[in-house]
C-alpha cells in the first residue's frame, strides 16, 4: 500500500499524541516506512507488536492471553481479526482451556508420547521432536475482536507452546480492522 508523505506525517502525528500519554522513554523511529516505537520488550509498528518471554523448561506452555488482549486493547479496533504468530521453528501458538493447568500438562505429555524425544530421526541438533511438534501444533492462531474485545471461550486461553526451551522467545500480535471496525 502506497502512502503519501503527508498520510505518513499525518498518522505519525496522530500515533505520537495518543502514544505520549501512555508511554514514557519511548524511542519513535521511522522503519521500512512504517512508524514503530520500543519500550521495554514490547515493540510497536502500526498495528502490530512484538512480546519477549522467557520459558524455563524444554517443554512449556506459557499463557499469553492478557499480552494479547492489551495489544487488542491498545490497538483501539472495536471489529476484526487478531494474528498470534510464532516465528520459531520449535515453538506454536495454541488455544485451549487455561483454567486447568492440568490441560496443557497433558497436551505436552501426548505430544511427547506421539513424537518422542528419543527416536532415530535423521536431524543432526537432537531437537527434531520440538520440530515436528512445532509442526502439528502450528506458528499461528487467528482470532475474532468484537465490540473491542477478543472472542475466546469461557474457558479459553492463549498459549505460546514451547518445545525446545528453555529459551528467550517472542511472538506477534497483529490486529486488522473491519472496514468499519477502526
Amino acid at each position: 500500500m502506497q502512502t503519501n508523505l503527508s498520510e505518513f506525517y499525518s498518522l505519525y502525528a496522530r500515533i505520537f499524541k495518543e502514544r505520549q500519554k501512555q508511554t514514557t522513554n519511548c524511542f519513535f523511529y521511522v522503519s521500512f516506512g512504517k512508524l514503530a516505537y520500543r519500550k521495554h520488550d514490547v515493540f510497536w509498528a502500526y498495528g502490530m507488536k512484538e512480546y519477549r518471554i522467557q520459558t524455563h523448561r524444554r517443554v512449556e506452555f506459557v499463557d499469553i492471553t492478557q499480552y494479547v488482549r492489551e495489544a487488542v486493547a491498545a490497538s483501539r479496533i472495536r471489529s476484526g481479526i487478531c494474528v498470534v504468530y510464532c516465528p520459531h521453528t520449535t515453538g506454536a501458538i495454541t488455544i485451549n482451556e487455561h483454567a486447568d493447568p492440568d490441560v496443557v500438562y497433558d497436551i505436552g505429555s501426548a505430544l511427547g508420547r506421539i513424537v518422542p524425544h528419543s527416536w532415530n530421526y535423521a536431524h543432526a541438533e537432537g531437537n527434531s521432536d520440538s520440530h515436528i511438534q512445532s509442526s502439528l501444533v502450528g506458528a499461528s492462531q487467528t482470532l475474532i475482536v468484537h465490540n473491542g474485545n477478543l472472542v475466546l471461550g469461557t474457558w479459553q486461553g492463549i498459549f505460546f507452546c514451547e518445545f525446545d526451551g528453555p529459551r528467550e522467545r517472542h511472538f506477534y500480535v497483529k490486529i486488522v480492522a473491519d472496514n468499519e471496525g477502526s
